[in-house]
């Protein structure tokens, strides 16, 4: 068996803006409506979790201008996922609820006190995605002049996680005594500062809060880069990847398995799920056909995909020749997503055909939910990964395709949960 999540790229923003099942979502984004009902519909088709996407500044690396990204709301506007959290827990059963938090910026304290807010609050179903964030417009919100360079960020990262298990270890498991008759509510020998001091962080702890359901929140992780995948090694419990091709994924895999071991763990214990955005329809032909539409749409979208690439690189892209190769050095002026953007380079050519060029996250996933529950088992047989992070545009109609068509599919094959055994997230994930 694999494991599902679903990866909400766009956060708590816009969803699905300008497609023709995006409904009222223009009003009504905001609201924790359609969210609580997109995880009840997950835990239908029982998915492990639900992730959110996070970030806290908008665009204007394209023309040095936010006029692209406003219009087209591509990242923004959005709003803190945090609250979003208990409110989709309070709605929901089972579902794993991973919220995005960034190293750089929160300092470990208030990320390890709010981590473990949220795991009482939802009942021990919380994730934390840790990222470093990559734009200069994020760092200049919280008061740099520029961001840190990317490598620098992942060994700040490593710190900070190093401070916040700290802090969820600083209490002991039995040193709330809570016993009325003798007035005694906790053992103050049974907790204890951290008095840590690193390269980049002091902390004296111990948090003031006491241990979640969990221990800790699950911890999420998504770099690509050497940087990313030791980071992720270390320190997660899933970690999020899109390699191109199956013969990528696998060498991804057997990549983060390896480090996992020399990092003094059991691989059992981190989950790598897969990028996947799947293409349904009642038959092959007709997903065809839906596929071929879909990228001939996003292929003619030169605008969007250049505001993007110019988010993506934290490079203004419209001051480079279309009908020109970017140039040979391009990756080294790069301080953010460095995975995306080789993969966009994948088109090669000028910047036009990189740009006409549709990226797949890891593999193309497209037929009758059948066909297509089959090729993910052929695939996982070939990776021997863990399962998949569906990457889809976010409304109620792409929801209900994977939800009631390709989950039943893989059920029926015995291939994803037909149900969930424990009360926490970590324990589900664990399971197998």
């Amino acid at each position: 068996m694999f494991h599902l999540g679903w990866f909400l790229k766009a956060g708590f923003g816009v969803q699905g803006w300008g497609d023709p099942w995006s409904g009222d979502i223009a009003s009504e984004w905001m609201k924790p409506d359609f969210y609580v009902e997109m995880a009840r519909a997950l835990e239908r088709g029982r998915f492990d979790y639900l992730m959110i996407e996070d970030s806290s500044m908008i665009n204007d690396s394209y023309e040095g201008s936010m006029r692209a990204t406003l219009r087209r709301a591509a990242g923004a506007p959005k709003c803190d996922p945090v609250p979003l959290v208990p409110l989709i827990a309070q709605g929901s059963q089972h579902i794993g609820v991973v919220v995005t938090v960034t190293t750089t910026f929160y300092p470990p304290f208030m990320a390890a006190r709010l981590g473990v807010t949220l795991d009482h609050l939802t009942n021990g179903r919380v994730g934390l995605n840790l990222v470093t964030a990559s734009g200069h417009r994020a760092a200049q919100n919280y008061g740099l002049e520029k961001h840190l360079q990317h490598d620098l960020r992942y060994e700040m990262a490593d710190e900070w996680m190093e401070v916040v298990n700290r802090l969820w270890s600083s209490w002991e498991p039995d040193a709330v005594v809570a016993d009325p008759l003798e007035g005694f509510f906790a053992d103050a020998g049974k907790v204890q500062p951290i008095e840590f001091e690193g390269r980049f962080f002091r902390c004296r702890g111990p948090l003031n809060t006491i241990p979640g359901p969990q221990g800790r929140p699950v911890i999420c992780q998504a770099g690509g880069s050497p940087a990313g995948r030791a980071l992720a090694a270390k320190h997660a419990d899933t970690i999020v990847a899109a390699a191109n091709g199956v013969a990528s994924m696998k060498e991804f895999r057997d990549d983060v398995v390896q480090r996992i071991a020399a990092a003094g763990r059991d691989p059992g214990d981190c989950k790598v799920m897969f990028l996947v955005s799947p293409i349904l329809d009642e038959s092959d032909e007709q997903a065809q056909d839906r596929r071929d539409r879909q990228r001939a749409k996003e292929s003619a979208n030169l605008l969007g995909r250049l505001e993007r690439l110019s988010y993506m690189s934290g490079l203004d892209m419209s001051k480079f020749d279309l009908d020109e190769p970017l140039p040979a050095d391009i990756l080294s002026r790069v301080n953010g997503h460095q995975s995306s953007i080789q993969e966009t380079m994948r088109g090669g050519g000028t910047l036009r055909d990189m740009l006409r060029y549709t990226p797949v996250e890891s593999v193309e996933l497209c037929g009758s939910p059948d066909t297509v529950a089959s090729q993910m088992a052929e695939i996982m047989q070939e990776v021997g990964g863990d399962g998949f992070l569906i990457a889809s545009n976010v409304n109620r109609r792409n929801i209900a395709e994977i939800v009631d068509g390709l989950s039943p599919a893989l059920m029926r094959r015995g291939l994803i949960r037909s149900g969930y055994d424990h009360a926490n997230f970590r324990d589900n994930l664990l399971a197998f």
